[in-house]
């Protein structure tokens, strides 16, 4: 069975996503670069909501996106890439699919089905979709050492208790701490 991870940066008081949809609070520097490049090297699936999908193609596909983080955006735009939107759209990024319908019944048989492990990025809806069908089997928070006043809290509108153990952690030079976690269940 394929595994689904929730990949998120988070501020420390819980948002994954400032009041305007904004991440500019995210520190990224070489290290944290350095771990999305391996991450990345893993081929892993990527799955987006379509909010975040519109946030990371106005962003990984530019020349400003190959300058800064050449890797990053190297793995991030030759990645095969999921979205799921309620609302149809035609996908410009490369290796990109769209899924409109039944995508808990879909996600369960994308877990099934054999093939590479997905991770979702951002996405808070589809993290709290998934995690209420006990679909995600590891979430990854990179948690800054910032507070916003106001946010999009990661597991808002959670329908169930998540009751989750740490299985590693990784204190980056500038302060970011990335901690793991699978559910007790699992």
């Amino acid at each position: 069975m394929r595994k689904l991870t929730a990949y998120n940066f988070l501020t420390l008081n819980g948002f994954f996503k400032g009041p305007n949809e904004d991440t500019d609070w995210h520190t990224h520097g070489e290290e944290e670069a350095n771990y999305s490049e391996e991450a990345l090297a893993q081929g892993n699936i990527l799955l987006f909501g379509r909010k975040t999908y519109e946030m990371m193609v106005s962003f990984w596909p530019t020349p400003q996106a190959k300058d800064l983080f050449p890797r990053v955006a190297a793995g991030m735009n030759q990645a095969e890439k999921l979205v799921f939107s309620r609302t149809p759209f035609e996908p410009v990024w490369e290796n990109t699919q769209l899924i409109t319908d039944d995508i808990v019944d879909k996600m369960h048989a994308l877990k099934r089905s054999p093939g590479n492990d997905m991770t979702i990025l951002g996405s808070g809806s589809i993290i709290s979709l998934f995690t209420d069908h006990n679909l995600i089997d590891e979430y990854q928070f990179m948690i800054d050492p910032v507070a916003i006043p106001d946010g999009t809290p990661v597991f808002a509108n959670i329908k169930q208790k998540l009751d989750l153990q740490l299985t590693s952690s990784k204190i980056f030079n500038s302060g970011v701490v990335l901690l793991n976690y699978q559910p007790r269940n699992i």
